[in-house]
């Protein structure tokens, strides 16, 4: 396997920038994910890389090898598409041998490649069927199978599993994690959905309009967001945004709303010096917004009284969504939590976990 470094690429069509200036590194072994919505530059960059689309301005290496000039079929990568294609008129085990019959392999390497790869994906017993004989998470074993077999330097993934229902989804990202691991294979893989992103990738590129917003752990990327989109887009529901004023009387900082204000705590008070008298837009994730039973643990909190606007139960939790004056908030809290439509609910704080974004940079200030 290889690292793959991205120096500065730049995607043009016509006047349309699809990717711009983008740096990064993916280190040997290690699984990136590429995050973000539809349109966001992700899949033309991953095309870049496995040579399917031109640069238009910047570098690519896989290893200490230059690849901008190299043809796609000799990069030693492997590509998984979003559809399987796979061929409908060859078993399962042709499928997964016909690229390496087309470098004209010896037929015992193509067996003992094509079964090595079989018990890896638990295809085994599955190699003399046809594609319409199997499942959706089947084909995209399949899928995976032919690209294992070649030992390529680089896994390029384009959405694998967005054609599969729900439950087949985790199923699958169960097993990339266990392929992932057993292959020590350097893996680029490209999704629109962040829990997939956040669930797979040892680390998250959160890409938007052709830019690279954040590349760092999951863990990093959803506590420690480097901008407003970033933080809005990662996390299910997505992080409340509330704007309002920082205020100082005597030694503290206020942020003040026409319907609530919060004490900031002191440590995080010089980092909003620049702020005071000035808008900025505070953040709080629905999971820091406790009901009060459940909320005896929090050390710093804020309490409000609320109203139920309307909620969701999902079983072991509950989003309930709220307004506090005329700022509206959703709320994560305990499945046995009792908010009922209309009714009034406390709710808590936990001001270690408050976020502050400049509103016109939209870049984390806290």
């Amino acid at each position: 396997m290889a690292r793959v470094l991205i120096e500065n690429i730049t995607k043009k069509f016509d006047d349309v920038v699809a990717v711009k200036n983008i740096n990064m590194e993916i280190k040997d072994q290690e699984f990136v994910v590429l995050v973000g919505p539809s349109g966001c530059g992700k899949t033309t960059t991953l095309r870049m890389v496995a040579g399917l689309e031109e640069i238009t301005e910047g570098k690519i290496y896989i290893g200490e090898t230059l690849i901008n000039d190299v043809p796609p079929k000799d990069r030693n990568i492997a590509m998984v598409f979003q559809n399987y294609a796979l061929y409908p008129h060859m078993k399962v085990y042709d499928n997964m041998a016909f690229g390496l019959k087309l470098r004209g392999m010896q037929k015992k390497q193509i067996n003992d490649r094509v079964r090595e790869a079989a018990e890896i994906l638990g295809l085994a017993d599955l190699l003399s069927r046809y594609p319409k004989q199997l499942s959706g998470g089947q084909r995209q074993r399949v899928a995976l199978g032919r690209a294992i077999v070649r030992r390529p330097a680089v896994f390029l993934m384009d959405e694998p599993l967005s054609n599969l229902d729900a439950k087949l989804r985790v199923q699958m990202r169960a097993e990339l994690q266990r392929i992932h691991k057993t292959l020590n294979a350097t893996v680029i893989y490209v999704t629109h959905d962040q829990v997939e992103a956040m669930t797979l990738g040892q680390r998250v590129a959160v890409i938007l309009n052709g830019e690279l917003q954040q590349l760092a752990s999951p863990l990093t990327v959803y506590e420690k967001p480097t901008n407003r989109f970033v933080a809005g887009f990662i996390g299910s529901p997505p992080m409340n945004f509330v704007a309002g004023l920082i205020m100082r009387k005597d030694d503290d900082y206020l942020f003040q709303t026409a319907s609530f204000a919060i004490k900031v705590p002191a440590d995080l008070a010089p980092f909003l010096a620049d702020y005071v008298g000035k808008e900025i837009n505070f953040g709080i994730r629905p999971e820091d917004i406790w009901d009060v039973i459940s909320s005896d643990w929090i050390k710093e909190r804020v309490s409000f009284e609320s109203t139920v606007d309307f909620r969701e139960i999902i079983g072991a939790e509950t989003y309930v969504y709220v307004h506090v004056g005329k700022v509206a908030l959703t709320s994560r809290v305990n499945g046995l939590c009792d908010a009922a439509p209309g009714s009034k609910f406390n709710i808590v704080i936990n001001l270690r976990k408050i976020h502050f974004f400049d509103p016109i940079t939209q870049k984390a200030v806290i």
